[in-house]
């Protein structure tokens, strides 16, 4: 009976103190669980935070053999004589090449603003910047090679095409004073479109007839200043598409309308072979895809924005520049 009563008793004292050290026990499952997972969070940005310095390090080490080849390059092409090849233009490819890798667009724009100041013939201008940029989009393409809309491309290639002999007749039957003036207005409605815009989208679906008016346009601009992804690439972003199916549709376009471009102002012309300055253009190439590496790189470590409001700026300035001259 003793027993019975004490165990009564004591089952009350005896549940408490069960329940105080399950609670406690719970607290401390509850603090390890918490200091592992943190531990496990926080790993990955120690190995990052450990790691950081290498790649950073690998990089300029990169970045500057790269440069050095580079200046060997420009040193040995003059050592060997080429009397149309510049370092200066080589240097003013590298940058625009670096400039339109960040932020995805516009190396003709970049390159023919810091061009005309360095070369006196548009034709050959434009020359350069289509084998350079065709050196550029080449690789894009290759990279988008798995995703690329070939279905949706023939609208946009077929009205530029139909417009680019236009452009190229316009390139060389223009003056030199009206060429800067052109392209100069071009960038500065270009860059402000893409440095002020807002989020927007078409409410009607214009169909295959919208996209072959807006290569029509880009034919145009594509045979006058090398620059034929500008309007193609506005009306992409107007029909609502993301990145992905943006890229998929004006880089093979720019790339299929830069070489048709160059063949067309080869024949247009007059020329049987291609002259000296033809040929120099492709001695740039390298300046070219190094820039573009350069810029690749930058771009995976700085925002879309932050380089996407420096570019445009850069071509908002080049173009008044080139206006007001």
């Amino acid at each position: 009976m003793k027993s019975a009563e004490s165990t009564a008793f004591l089952s009350p004292i005896y549940m408490a103190r069960l329940q105080r050290g399950e609670a406690v026990k719970a607290q401390l499952v509850c603090l390890l669980g918490a200091a592992w997972g943190a531990g496990t969070r926080l790993a990955p940005l120690r190995r990052v935070t450990v790691a950081s310095g290498r790649p950073i390090a690998n990089s300029a080490l990169w970045v500057a053999g790269g440069g050095l080849l580079l200046l060997c390059y420009a040193l040995a092409l003059q050592q060997a004589g080429a009397a149309a090849f510049s370092p200066t233009v080589l240097m003013a490819v590298f940058i625009a090449s670096t400039a339109s890798s960040i932020a995805g667009f516009a190396f003709s724009a970049i390159c023919g603003a810091l061009l005309v100041h360095l070369m006196h013939s548009p034709v050959h201008m434009v020359e350069l910047m289509i084998v350079c940029s065709i050196a550029i989009q080449s690789l894009s393409v290759w990279s988008l090679r798995r995703s690329l809309d070939w279905q949706a491309l023939p609208p946009f290639l077929m009205g530029g095409l139909i417009s680019m002999p236009f452009g190229v007749y316009l390139l060389l039957h223009t003056q030199q004073k009206s060429f800067g003036t052109l392209m100069g207005a071009f960038l500065i409605a270009y860059g402000g479109f893409m440095l002020f815009r807002k989020p927007m989208q078409l409410r009607r679906n214009y169909g295959r007839i919208g996209d072959g008016m807006a290569g029509l346009l880009g034919g145009i601009t594509g045979g006058l200043a090398g620059f034929p992804g500008a309007l193609v690439t506005i009306w992409c972003g107007l029909k609502g598409w993301d990145k992905k199916q943006q890229r998929a549709i004006y880089q093979p376009f720019i790339l299929i309308m830069q070489v048709m471009t160059l063949v067309a102002i080869h024949f247009m012309r007059g020329g049987s072979t291609m002259d000296t300055n033809a040929l120099a253009a492709w001695a740039y190439v390298p300046g070219a895809m190094f820039g573009t590496w350069c810029g690749l790189m930058l771009f995976g470590r700085l925002s879309d924005r932050q380089f996407g409001i420096a570019v445009n700026l850069l071509l908002v300035t080049s173009g008044a520049g080139l206006f007001v001259s």
